[in-house]
Formats: structure tokens, C-alpha cells, sequence
């Protein structure tokens, strides 16, 4: 018998509408030997299963109102709470589930709630668990763990206050250019780069508005480079991928509308240097109890370092997305890799 998958999609962060494009392409190209049980969570944080055609889908979460509201295929439903009948509870069944794939960036998706709900019900988990995805969520706390393993680390200083801030003291600790960033959060939503002082404040306000807690964080100059990788003990590593930017930074616009960026994959280094970054992501997805699958990001600064920026625990899985992109230069179909990935989670089933 086919074992069930949950994809859970969409989500209440601001990163709602990528979910939505990656969990159309994991469903379009969903292995044989499974079934895919769709279950969107709107941007309120209410809970569907879709029981609709995946040639409905699209028209499903892509027109309509902007509202996002229920709409036909869409029946209300519930992950249970009791580790002994591991389900969906909906509106006209129960759904036995094996195994979960989230498919949510960001802020309630990709930060350890999801998946404490999972654990807590007792279905396995496609990718990374609490702590690895609450941790690599958290830039500052991630980057101090990654420094106990010897990975260079920017400089950065973080603020629950914007009244902490004191720009002068930044630039004398720091020096601009840096980066003001809100300290969970991805897609580069609410990020700035600031070279001149005195939009430093306007920078740190607009961060705040997405998180809390936000990090100012020294430049590095050089090139971004990510490395995908699947796996918990036997790990297998994608291309090294680097982004080449004409002027400013990869923020959100480039990253899904790209105007000035391009990614080369795989990046054109020596296979010396790019087994020196397979290795540093191999190091830092460990060092942060990584399992399942995730994007390790860095920056190879002009002098050759390879410093640590961000992990991705449910990087963006559309198409053309870096993961995937990295995956497809290593050998590895889209399918391949969504089979591989549940695989190590039904291997825990």
C-alpha cells in the first residue's frame, strides 16, 4: 500500500506565496509509491486539506481574491494530537499519515513549530527537526554555534530595541557598509544594506517590523555561494551554485525576479576550492544537526575565506529554485530528490 504524505504548504509568515509555488512543483513532481495529501494553511493560520485535481491546484491558490479565502477542493482539517492514530482529521475523514513534508518558508513554518506540532503527534518529518530549525532560523545564535566548529562568522551586534541602537557606535564596531536584517526571517524580507549612516534607523525600523529581534552585520566582500545537501549521517551534496550580482544585493525581488543577478551552477572554481565549500556546509550542517535536507549559504570573501551566512532548513523548492538547481548539476532530478528526501523520512516510519 502507498504511504501518505502530507505536504503542508502556504503559511501565516511573508514568505505565503513562495510556499505556494514550491509546494506545486513538489506535488507536480511527487514520486510514484505515494500519496500526496495537500494541506494548505491559509495566511489567518486556518488549516484545508485540498482534495482537488493537481490540474486544479494552480486555480485553486493562484486566482481568485487576494483574500487567499476557501474555495472549492478545500475541506477544513486538523493534524491530530494522538501519537496513536498519526492523521488528518478533515471535515469528511480521517487521513492516516506516515510522513510529513513541509513545504513552508519562513516564520511558523521553517522555525521549529511545525515541526514540535509533528513530534509532538508523532509523524516523521521530512527534513530538519525543532532544534536544528529553530536555531538556524535564529542568524545570531547560528552563527555562534557555527564559531565553536572554527567557521568564520561576520561581525554583527543584535537589538530587541531600536532605541539600543546608537549608529555611530555600529559604524566604529562594524564600519559600513552592513547589513540590517531581522534575526528570524528569509527571502530577505526586511533587509537593507546601508552604506550611509544616517539611514541606518530607517533601516533597523523596517527590520523590526518583521521580527523582534534584528542584527546589523558586516559586509563581506566577495561572492555568495550555497551548497544543497540531503541526508542526517550518509550525506549527499549538491554543486556548489554562486550568485553574480551586476550592483546591490540578492534581496527579495532578485532572488524571484531576477533583473541584475544571475546563479551559475555549478559555479566556475576550481574543484579544489569547491571541495574546500562542500566541506565548510558539510561542517556547518552538521555542527547544527541538520538531517533531511537543507541550503547552506556563505560568502567566499576576496581573499579566498569561505564565511558562514545562513542555513536554510526548507529552502525554495520551485523549479528553478537554487536547491533544486544544485541537486539537478549533481546528477539528481527534481523527482529524484523529492524521492530521496522522503525516503530518509519513511526510513524513521
Amino acid at each position: 500500500m502507498n504511504k501518505n504524505i502530507a505536504v503542508i504548504f502556504g503559511g501565516t509568515s511573508s514568505e505565503h506565496e513562495i510556499s505556494l509555488q514550491s509546494a506545486e512543483a513538489v506535488l507536480n513532481n511527487f514520486p510514484s509509491g505515494y500519496n500526496a495529501v495537500p494541506v494548505w494553511i491559509s495566511k489567518e493560520g486556518e488549516w484545508f486539506c485540498f482534495s482537488g485535481d493537481m490540474d486544479e491546484f494552480h486555480d485553486t491558490f493562484f486566482k481568485g481574491d487576494a483574500a487567499g479565502k476557501p474555495r472549492d477542493g478545500l475541506v477544513k482539517a486538523v493534524i491530530s494530537p494522538d501519537r496513536k492514530s498519526r492523521c488528518l482529521i478533515s471535515d469528511k475523514q480521517k487521513i492516516h499519515i506516515d510522513a510529513a513534508f513541509p513545504v513552508m518558508h519562513g516564520m511558523g513554518g521553517e522555525d521549529g513549530t511545525l515541526q514540535g506540532l509533528l513530534e509532538l503527534a508523532g509523524i516523521p518529518l521530512c527534513g530538519c527537526g525543532v532544534l536544528p530549525s529553530a536555531v538556524c532560523m535564529d542568524k545570531d545564535r547560528a552563527h555562534k554555534l557555527a564559531s565553536t566548529a572554527e567557521i568564520a562568522v561576520p561581525k554583527a551586534i543584535t537589538f530587541t530595541d531600536l532605541r539600543e541602537i546608537e549608529p555611530r557606535g555600529i559604524e566604529r564596531e562594524i564600519s559600513l557598509p552592513v547589513f540590517v536584517k531581522p534575526l528570524r526571517g528569509g527571502s530577505s524580507c526586511g533587509i537593507s544594506r546601508v552604506s550611509d549612516i544616517g539611514k541606518l534607523m530607517k533601516a533597523a525600523e523596517m527590520a523590526f517590523q518583521f521580527d523582534s529581534e534584528i542584527i546589523i552585520e558586516q559586509e563581506i566582500k566577495g561572492t555568495e555561494v550555497g551548497c544543497a545537501i540531503i541526508g542526517t549521517k550518509e550525506l549527499i551534496v549538491g554543486e556548489v551554485d554562486e550568485i553574480k550580482l551586476a550592483g546591490g544585493f540578492f534581496d527579495y525581488s532578485e532572488k524571484y525576479t531576477p533583473k541584475s543577478s544571475r546563479i551559475l551552477c555549478p559555479a566556475p572554481f576550481s574543484s579544489e576550492l569547491s571541495t574546500r565549500i562542500k566541506e565548510t556546509a558539510k561542517t556547518i550542517y552538521r555542527t547544527l544537526g541538520c538531517r533531511g535536507f537543507a541550503r547552506v549559504d556563505m560568502f567566499l570573501s576576496k581573499s579566498g575565506e569561505i564565511v558562514f551566512n545562513e542555513v536554510n532548513t526548507i529552502p525554495g523548492f520551485t523549479e528553478h529554485s537554487r536547491f533544486p538547481s544544485m541537486m539537478r548539476a549533481a546528477g539528481y532530478s527534481f523527482a529524484q530528490v523529492i524521492e530521496i528526501i522522503i525516503k530518509k523520512a519513511a526510513e524513521r516510519i
